[in-house]
């Protein structure tokens, strides 16, 4: 790809996103939804903002980035078109790794490629919403609620059926046994989630409508499924 851009690149508006907490992804993404065409935005992190990337190209953007000797990143992103399509991104990015950084930026930034390397692949073996059901039951088995949470609404918007869900929720209650299921699952924000799903789907509502009233529900300021809270 032609990045003749890059000659303008020291004209982008700068961004230091090392000293945000929490969800610095919605930072970013306020600030390039107001970079127009055939201009660019720069950020400067202390690790690789790879899940930046596919963000970034939802919104008409390209990127660049350069590793520094010191650890640090400037990743330049230059807005080749307009796109408005929010129904690209996929909800809850991983927004935790600013945590690994406080502990040594290598930490931080081996985690985002490993990330990468399970997570975008561009030709798994396993599609991605499988992945995500996988990653939800194991998450379950191992009363880790919030990632399931989490894992279960990516999973409804890369196109999991209700049907899919029922089935998914009966081996719970056969792997967990009734009473598990009963004082543990049936109580917790990710059988919330299942109920409002299959609720919505009953009152005619379609997908996007329902991942709006997940997103809101259940979004980075929700104690039981978020990260925001913490960082307050």
């Amino acid at each position: 790809m032609n990045k003749d851009w890059l000659i303008k690149k020291t004209e982008f508006d700068e961004l230091d996103v090392r000293s945000l907490k929490g969800n610095f992804l919605l930072a970013i993404i306020k600030k390039a939804k107001c970079i127009p065409k055939g201009k660019g935005i720069k950020i400067i992190q202390n690790f690789e903002p790879i899940p930046l990337y596919s963000t970034m190209k939802n919104l008409g953007f390209e990127y660049h980035t350069e590793a520094l000797d010191d650890g640090i990143y400037h990743s330049y992103f230059y807005r080749r078109e307009i796109i408005e399509d929010d129904d690209k991104e996929m909800p809850l990015k991983p927004i935790v790794i600013t945590r690994y950084a406080d502990i040594d930026n290598r930490i931080a930034d081996l985690t985002v490629n490993f990330w990468d390397n399970i997570w975008n692949k561009a030709e798994p073996a396993i599609e991605l919403k499988t992945k995500l059901l996988l990653s939800l039951s194991n998450a379950v088995g191992l009363g880790r609620i919030k990632q399931a949470t989490r894992e279960f609404i990516k999973a409804y918007y890369l196109g999991v059926t209700i049907e899919q869900l029922d089935e998914l929720f009966a081996l719970f209650i056969w792997n967990q046994g009734i009473a598990h299921f009963s004082s543990e699952i049936a109580q917790s924000p990710l059988f919330k989630a299942y109920l409002i799903i299959k609720d919505l789907t009953k009152k005619g509502k379609n997908r996007k409508e329902i991942m709006l009233v997940l997103t809101e529900k259940f979004g980075e300021n929700n104690p039981e499924t978020g990260f925001n809270s913490h960082n307050r």
